[in-house]
């Protein structure tokens, strides 16, 4: 197994020897936005849920468990999301920061850099990582990290190679093989269980994701419905419904089976809802903007988890990351990291032994140093510390401030009326960007204002900017 030995020692107690290990079921939805279920994120607020879809078994799950208010993607598209969940790394840690190479063109102001087209198999995975524990693993669903596939980073069981495009087993009645994925997932749970063998299974759903598919009978249904203000389309509702009713039956199954008290469900979504009409028909209110961009529609997601040890009907509103699930895993399965990664354990705030993590002073960060389609998907790079947050746009070299406990919106800017605070926060910034060694875009030699937009952003124009190890704070692309 690579470099397990070397970087993953066991911690076994009596009680782990003895007891049986928790399961593990992690579900990852695509593109749903934090609004995007009948989930009130902040209890009490009706604001933080849809006012059109339907989720009712999303809506148990959170009153079995621990809802967070303050949840974050560890980036605003899918790509990079899935590395950093498998790793517990940052996605400008892994270089991998945008689902495609360049992303720039001579209509760029900034050359975005170069980036891995494969998931490294230097990283240690979840799975990994989890079978020195006597794990079984399985990832069923989109894959979307290159030509390599989840074997390859230590899967027992998985779907292969799959990429962004709708599944071909898909149909009216498994419309984004939603049902598929669940009927596989619960096959292995089913065979683990007789083997009395722990699991970790991963089920990394296509839904809801567009081009918008669902049941014919769940559109008809929500078309009967009043629509709501921010959320209007039926088809967009019925798929939603779908997906839960998907998840419903896997909380079914572990009852059945018997495991539900010694397993730990989660669910999460890879980045914010589109905002961006080529996307599909979303709207992320009161969160600013949505997917590709690092305003809080892009990366604050709906996050559930239920378990042992879990309150039920339970809410943190510490802000975390989905890098912080890589630890969690590990804590509860007995398993120490001995390498270094980005998050940190959630398991003594999901047990209420604690109201917090410490980070070590280290903030949040997301970064995009790229182009995607619309005008607002621009290279960018942010971090959260604590109640503020920081944006920088690489194009104009300018910076935006805000106070999310005050404005969860972004409609104000600070950066002007507190300089100090902006100065500080830039050189956090760029120590947390020079720490992961992140790829940074550089001034692009060859831009022409006149030159077309490239139809497909990145697919036809190799990006130029710095190379790992290169352009850090300091040197090109960063002002001092």
């Amino acid at each position: 197994m690579k470099r397990l030995l070397a970087l993953i020692t066991l911690t076994i107690s009596s009680t782990q020897l003895f007891g049986a290990k928790p399961n593990f079921v992690f579900i990852f939805a695509d593109d749903m936005g934090w609004t995007g279920t009948s989930v009130e994120m902040i209890p009490g607020d009706s604001r933080t849920k849809s006012d059109y879809y339907h989720t009712p078994n999303l809506e148990k799950l959170a009153s079995m468990g621990m809802r967070f208010s303050a949840s974050y993607a560890p980036a605003a598209m899918c790509t990079p999301s899935r590395a950093a969940v498998l790793t517990g790394k940052t996605p400008a840690e892994i270089h991998i920061t945008s689902p495609e190479s360049g992303l720039g063109s001579p209509a760029h102001k900034m050359r975005p850099p170069r980036q891995l087209q494969e998931f490294p198999e230097s990283e240690t995975s979840i799975a990994e990582a989890l079978k020195p524990a006597g794990y079984a693993s399985a990832y069923f669903g989109k894959w979307h990290l290159g030509e390599g596939n989840p074997g390859q980073h230590g899967f027992d069981v998985h779907d292969g190679s799959t990429s962004n495009d709708t599944p071909a087993n898909s149909g009216p009645d498994n419309p984004k093989d939603i049902f598929g994925i669940n009927e596989r997932g619960i096959a292995f749970m089913r065979e683990n269980v007789e083997a009395n063998r722990p699991f970790y299974l991963q089920l990394f759903h296509y839904a809801v994701h567009g081009p918008t598919a669902t049941k014919a009978e769940s559109e008809t249904h929500f078309g009967e419905l009043s629509k709501g203000e921010r959320h209007k389309d039926s088809a967009f509702a019925g798929m939603t419904w779908d997906l839960d009713v998907s998840i419903g039956s896997v909380m079914a199954e572990l009852e059945r089976l018997n495991i539900a008290d010694n397993t730990y469900v989660i669910f999460m979504s890879d980045n914010g809802g589109p905002s961006n009409p080529r996307f599909g028909p979303l709207n992320n209110a009161p969160l600013n903007m949505g997917k590709t961009t690092l305003y809080e529609g892009g990366i604050r997601v709906p996050f559930i988890v239920k378990g042992p040890g879990i309150s039920a009907n339970s809410h943190s509103r510490e802000s975390v990351t989905g890098c912080d699930l890589f630890p969690t895993f590990c804590e509860w399965a007995g398993v120490k990291v001995a390498h270094k990664i980005e998050g940190k354990s959630l398991a003594s705030l999901l047990t209420s032994k604690s109201q917090s993590i410490d980070r070590e002073g280290v903030p949040l960060l997301f970064h995009f140093p790229h182009y995607f389609y619309g005008p607002n998907a621009v290279p960018s790079t942010a971090i959260i510390a604590g109640n503020l947050k920081l944006i920088k746009f690489w194009e104009s070299n300018s910076y935006k401030l805000f106070d999310l406990d005050e404005d969860l919106g972004e409609k104000n800017d600070l950066a002007e009326t507190h300089p100090e605070k902006l100065k500080e926060l830039v050189a956090v910034m760029n120590n947390r960007l020079r720490s992961v060694n992140a790829q940074l875009p550089i001034v692009n030699p060859d831009y022409d204002p006149n030159a077309p937009l490239p139809e497909r952003p990145g697919s036809r124009w190799r990006g130029q900017g710095t190379r790992p190890g290169g352009g850090r704070p300091g040197g090109p692309g960063i002002a001092n």
